[in-house]
Parts: structure tokens; sequence; C-alpha cells
């Protein structure tokens, strides 16, 4: 089906095209659905993550983002604080000198390869619920499967359900942080801005050091990902900002340098006077 897409959109009027997209992956979504729901996986997942509901009631906490400008951080002043750190962030631990509070991880390429330093991380783990295929064994009770998926854009205020993924790992730690409680949420490292160039969500091959991400071996040679698209987050972002102002908290973006322009920013190091 993929093959004739394109053929396909060129073919069919735009006002009928968009409701039969929408209707097909209305149907693929239908389609996870039983498994997301009864899979005894899954109700585990479900049942871990009521313990999370307004935990942290007030707090706030620091989502942090896997770009260059983390080089450019002092994460050290993060230790004691609530921190969400995703996909590759554990190549950092030495430099922050803390563990972060959560780990979120939702992208396929990243899980299949990096599975065995993810499962060694000792805090708790939100992973996404496709990722259970490469898991030999029922997952500990620190491994939490959320049903995230690629289609469908909402903001999720109940994490138990399903999760629009916004093309990227940090929309998801949003949802994630507005169902623990967290008052204000403040990301670093978003720098939102990518060197490499190309068909946004093509799968490619690293060929060299990564200068995308803090460490040069993040998607180092030989590593499988896929190139962003900054313009569903942008649009994901959009929807995080006003879920989080209708509910009377925030979102702020401490990024050294940062691209992204739909969140208020603020000085990082003048958050710990």
């Amino acid at each position: 089906m993929g093959t004739y897409v394109p053929l396909l959109k060129r073919l069919i009027p735009t006002q009928l095209w968009h409701p039969m997209s929408r209707a097909r992956y209305a149907l693929l979504r239908a389609a996870q659905w039983p498994a997301a729901t009864f899979h005894p996986w899954r109700r585990q997942s479900v049942r871990l993550l009521r313990a999370y509901h307004n935990r942290h009631l007030g707090e706030r906490c620091f989502i942090i983002g896997n770009g260059p400008s983390l080089k450019q951080t002092d994460l050290s002043k993060l230790k004691g604080e609530m921190t969400f750190g995703m996909n590759r962030i554990y190549l950092a631990f030495e430099q922050m000198g803390f563990l972060p509070t959560y780990y979120v991880a939702i992208n396929d390429l990243v899980i299949e390869q990096c599975l065995r330093e993810i499962l060694a991380l000792p805090m708790p783990k939100f992973l996404s619920w496709r990722s259970r295929r490469f898991f030999l064994n029922p997952p500990d009770e620190r491994t939490i499967f959320l049903h995230t998926t690629y289609t469908g854009p909402k903001f999720a205020t109940d994490v138990g359900g399903r999760l629009w993924e916004g093309a990227t790992v940090t929309y998801v730690a949003l949802q994630l942080a507005f169902y623990m409680g967290f008052q204000q949420v403040i990301l670093i490292g978003v720098d939102h801005s990518f060197s490499t160039q190309g068909k946004p969500n093509t799968t490619v091959v690293s060929q060299g050091e990564d200068r995308d991400h803090f460490h040069s071996n993040y998607f180092g040679k030989g590593f499988r990902w896929q190139l962003p698209d900054l313009e569903t987050s942008e649009r994901a972002y959009r929807m995080a900002k006003e879920a989080f102002e209708m509910a009377g908290r925030q979102v702020l973006d401490a990024t050294v340098g940062g691209k992204l322009q739909v969140f208020s920013k603020v000085d990082y190091n003048q958050l710990f006077h």
C-alpha cells in the first residue's frame, strides 16, 4: 500500500483524500486497541500507571532533551530535582552526576538497538507498547508500556489510554508530566534543530560522528535512526502548551540557544536562585 500512496494522493481530490486517510488511520488504531487494552503486560502497565497519577501535584520538573546544547548546560544543578531523561541520555550520566527520576523511550529503532542498556537502568522506564516485540521475558515492575501511536493527534491527560507521539519523545514526556501533576515543566536540551537533512521520518544509517546530539556516539556510525519531523513536533508542542495553560500550569523552555519558539523562554541559571 505504501508504494502507491503518492500516486493515489495525486489522483484523489484533496477533499476526499483527507477523510479517507483519517478513516484508514482510525481503523489501524482500532486494530491495535485489543492487545493494548487486554494483554497481561499492558494490564500490568495500566495498573502501575495509576500510582503515578498526581504523584507530583504542584511540583516542578525538568525534561532533559538530547541536543548539543546539553554540553553548554550545567546539568549538576539538576541534582535533587525531578527529571525525565530520554533515549540515550545515559551517555551523559557521568557528566550529570545523578540519575534522572524517570526514563522515556518510544522510538522502535532506539529501543531495539539499545534495549540491553535501557533494561539496565534502575529508574522507572516508560516505553512504547510496540517495543514489547523486542522483549524475551515479561517486563519487571520498573518497565511500563505506553500505548503510543503515530497518528491521531491529541494531548492525553490520562496516559493509561492512547498517547499521540507527536514525532518526538519529548511530547510523550510532557503528557506523562501532566498526568503526574507537575505544575511547572522546564525543557532543556530541546534544540529543535538538526544539521542532518532529508525527508522527515526516513530511516537512515549514521555514517560517522553525531553532530545533532550531546554525544558524538549518540547515533554513531552504523546506528539506524529516523530523520526528525520538526513541523509535526511543533504542532504537538502547541497542543501541550494549550493543555497546560488551560489547567493553570506552564511549560518553560530553558534550552541554551534552542530554536523552538512555542514555549516562553527562561534563563536556565536563573532557575536555581
